[in-house]
């Protein structure tokens, strides 16, 4: 009589644990390669592109053409986060989102994110088509959380300290890494007994919004102990203030060094990655694919609460 065999997981079993996926309503993203993320900033005054894409006509088609460069989720913004920025009101916030979300949710079928801390703000642009939202203020807005989790949506908690307009007046941390740690699992947890699912949230250190410089390198260097809380991480470095400190380049000629600091965040463990220069970040990524795949960590295992 043969043996019998022990009971073994079924193959499909086996792609699941191995293939971690970010859920936006109805469509889930795999994460078994790195994803980016567009950016379009429907703003006057964002740091590097302020005022190029305020006419939603212009704005629409600059989407498309991230989308064509191979944009996994498009990124839309109607107030600026640039330090010193100040808040504008909620209905001139929708007022610039709201055209340009509208028109690319109906032309693209690229998911579409939308970059808000007001559940105002979340709870019209979910209604017209946004699949995530992008929470600058990690759930600052008591109500954002809830709101999330009855339409199912993706949720970006992002690590800040302060606001825009004061976040870098002399930012101070215990120890950075395990204080953006600390927060972020706690608002994640905060989210998930409100009924976001886990596989909903990806978690945003925060690079620039409230750290010095020698802050953002120590987050980049030791990035891997955030990848630990088990949750996607999403990284956003481009074009920031602190390539230009090291490499003395003005904000237009900070390509490489963004590329450079993406590449060292997906092979400490980044999942998705918010930038200005897609076709030039996917071939960057897709190098360091090629040549370092096999040994890429991917978010696995559940994510502490």
């Amino acid at each position: 009589m043969a043996k019998s065999k022990p009971d073994q997981p079924e193959q499909s079993d086996l792609i699941e644990e191995a293939m971690p996926v970010l859920r936006l309503r109805d469509q889930a993203i795999p994460l078994d390669q790195p994803r980016v993320m567009g950016v379009v900033n429907v703003t006057p005054d964002s740091f590097s592109d302020g005022g190029r894409f305020l006419d939603p006509a212009v704005a629409v088609e600059h989407a498309c053409r991230l989308a064509t460069e191979g944009a996994d989720i498009i990124d839309i913004g109607g107030m600026s986060s640039r330090p010193g920025a100040e808040e504008v009101a909620a209905k001139e916030e929708l007022e610039r989102v709201l055209p340009v979300l509208e028109e690319v949710a109906e032309r693209l079928e690229v998911p579409v994110s939308v970059d808000t801390c007001r559940s105002e703000v979340a709870e019209a642009v979910l209604a017209r088509g946004a699949r995530m939202i992008n929470d600058i203020t990690a759930l600052g807005d008591p109500a954002m959380a809830e709101l999330v989790a009855e339409t199912g949506a993706g949720l970006v908690l992002m690590h800040m300290q302060g606001t825009p307009r004061s976040m870098q007046c002399d930012p101070h941390y215990e120890d950075v890494v395990t204080d953006i740690g600390r927060f972020l699992a706690e608002r994640a947890e905060r989210a998930r007994d409100a009924g976001v699912s886990a596989e909903a949230i990806c978690l945003d250190p925060g690079i620039g919004f409230g750290k010095t410089l020698e802050h953002n390198l120590e987050i980049l260097r030791r990035l891997g102990e955030l990848a630990e809380l088990g949750y996607p991480l999403l990284i956003g470095t481009s074009r920031k203030s602190f390539i230009g400190k090291v490499l003395g380049a003005p904000v237009e000629e900070r390509l490489v060094g963004s590329l450079a600091s993406l590449v060292v965040a997906r092979l400490a463990g980044a999942s998705l990655f918010r930038v200005h220069d897609v076709g030039e970040t996917r071939q960057a990524l897709a190098l360091t694919e090629a040549i370092s795949r096999s040994c890429w960590p991917v978010p696995t295992g559940t994510p502490t609460r």
